[in-house]
């Protein structure tokens, strides 16, 4: 791999110009009956129309395509409970890369699948008894793997700030100002490459952190102004988004560029879950959706401002998809 560079608007901007091509450019959309409820000008950024269905590619991607020759040949592989896993996946398999990804037992069926589909081996573990950074880097010394982590690289980071970017390039297109930024979060990176993206691109925007209720480590940790750990109690609805606590590298990037926090309940996620099927016509997961469920809740007064929200993934189980229906 070449020298990682420390992140930052300039590698957000290298990314999108490396992306190109490579993954979908989401639309910016727009909902009347979204804006009517909010009493603001919503701007969607719909992620669940990425391929495999989340961001996350294009973090994997950006760090994969940086991988030298001799790295490539030896494999690459990333610990998840799902859609980075994918993202691993269908990024090596578009690069004829060998992948391997260890998930927890617990992950939805769905995600697991749809990782093997893309041709990478699945090592499953107990989130609750093994450490998968351990089992990762055990892995990789002995085979020469190189690790693409979920949020905790640079590189990564930048290639999610990219979601974020063509927002603003959208908003601004359009001649709307983008007062807020809603992001789901869960270890930190597409949050810090958003936040990093929107230092270059639209400065003004105030960037907020939306975390499960018992998984909110992040609104913690800025409240704080240092790391804090989540307990073991929370619900695990928003599969996606269950990291112990920030990672160190985003949590020095969103530290100082954060305006805040917010955490939503279960009953609010699934609500949001529902209208985003019936009213933008889009399959959203838990995790995926906390942001919006945000802004329905009125965590944030968005009344008369122009307001961006990421839905971040699509990857749901049916069961689960259904549970959300019944609102």
């Amino acid at each position: 791999m070449t020298a990682l560079i420390p992140p930052s608007f300039d590698t957000v901007a290298a990314a999108a110009r490396r992306l190109a091509g490579r993954i979908v450019r989401t639309p910016m959309l727009r909902n009347e009956r979204l804006d009517a409820l909010t009493g603001a000008r919503v701007l969607v950024k719909p992620e669940p129309l990425q391929r495999t269905g989340s961001f996350k590619l294009r973090g994997a991607t950006n760090a994969l395509l940086q991988l030298a020759p001799s790295a490539r040949a030896e494999g690459v592989l990333t610990y998840s409970s799902g859609n980075h896993a994918q993202a691993v996946a269908c990024a090596a398999a578009a690069e004829g890369v060998a992948a391997t990804v260890f998930m927890p037992s617990d992950a939805p069926r769905i995600k697991r699948e749809s990782t093997e589909r893309w041709g990478a081996r699945v090592e499953v573990y107990d989130r609750l008894t093994q450490s998968r950074e351990d089992l990762a880097a055990a892995f990789a010394a002995a085979t020469g793997a190189s690790l693409i982590p979920p949020y905790e690289h640079p590189e990564v980071i930048a290639g999610q700030g990219t979601a974020a970017l063509e927002l603003a390039e959208d908003a601004a297109a359009a001649g709307l100002a983008m007062e807020a930024l809603l992001v789901c979060t869960g270890g930190g990176g597409l949050i810090a490459g958003s936040a990093l993206a929107m230092e270059g691109a639209s400065p003004a925007t105030r960037v907020y952190a939306v975390e499960p209720e018992g998984w909110d480590d992040t609104a913690r940790s800025l409240a704080a102004g240092s790391r804090l750990a989540n307990g073991h109690g929370g619900s695990t609805l928003c599969d996606a988004l269950l990291a112990p606590t920030p990672g160190a590298l985003t949590f020095a990037l969103n530290a100082p560029r954060l305006a805040g926090g917010f955490a939503v309940t279960d009953d609010e996620v699934l609500k949001a879950m529902a209208f985003a099927f019936r009213h933008l016509k889009l399959v959203v997961e838990p995790g995926g959706a906390v942001a919006l469920a945000a802004l329905l809740a009125g965590r944030l007064d968005a009344r008369g401002r122009v307001v961006g929200v990421v839905l971040s993934g699509g990857n749901v189980d049916p069961a689960i998809f259904g549970r959300a229906l019944a609102y």
